[in-house]
């Protein structure tokens, strides 16, 4: 099937980048663009949408006003260069919350995130939903996503630290690793990827899990500044 998709953004630099990036994807069809949410607004009244990209800063009416105003809304994706507006995008439950000027990595990311919640049998997984195993010795032994806090590495060997104080120290590379997690997780430096779930403190240069301050490595910072608001709503 198709997903029908429109996009409201009073820029038109936006609006034409947002273009570009859906017609990377087969399944999804951009019937319409509006430069105003009232325009848009009208559009929704007699026709029905699978999916908005939606500035929030626009003249005339703003993009979460307009949200709240629809009484059966679609699915939406913020589109704005605001950060704040990312807790308000929770409470309305927005698919996802991408910061302009929106990169087609971290579009691919909101769109599979749409995909999961239309259809969780669709995406990219190929892996179990909520676990792993991971070879030890001469034992397999069974990796709950969820109580992962962070992975380390050293050269070929991986150390992944849980939360019951435990950790497994096996022979693999970080990056076949990082491969097998799902969206929960996030490298932030070359030698670790953290569980974005047990975070209990952040900044530009290092984040705290369960006490442990991790570095994040210099050519990381863009992708964790890219994918912050994201990790906020989790």
């Amino acid at each position: 099937m198709k997903y029908k998709c429109i996009i409201i953004d009073d820029e038109p630099l936006a609006r034409e980048l947002i273009t570009s990036h859906l017609l990377n994807f087969e399944n999804f069809e951009l019937i319409d663009s509006f430069e105003n949410a009232l325009k848009a607004y009208t559009f929704l009244e007699t026709n029905t949408v699978d999916l908005v990209f939606l500035d929030i800063e626009m003249p005339l009416l703003k993009g979460n006003d307009f949200l709240k105003k629809l009484k059966n809304p679609p699915k939406v994706i913020f589109t704005t260069a605001y950060r704040e507006y990312a807790i308000e995008g929770y409470e309305l439950n927005v698919i996802d919350y991408l910061l302009k000027p929106i990169t087609f990595d971290r579009f691919f990311v909101a769109i599979e995130k749409f995909k999961q919640f239309q259809n969780p049998k669709e995406g990219t997984k190929t892996i179990p939903e909520n676990h792993i195993f991971v070879s030890s010795g001469s034992k397999n032994i069974k990796i709950v996503f969820d109580e992962i806090l962070f992975v380390e590495s050293l050269k070929d060997y991986i150390t992944i630290h849980l939360e019951n104080g435990k950790s497994h120290h096996i022979k693999q590379n970080i990056s076949v690793f990082e491969k097998q997690l799902d969206s929960d997780f996030i490298r932030i430096h070359r030698s670790y990827i953290i569980h974005t779930r047990k975070l209990t403190a952040y900044s530009k240069n290092e984040v705290e899990i369960n006490g442990v301050e991790i570095p994040i490595g210099n050519s990381y910072k863009e992708n964790w500044l890219n994918h912050l608001d994201t990790i906020i709503l989790k």
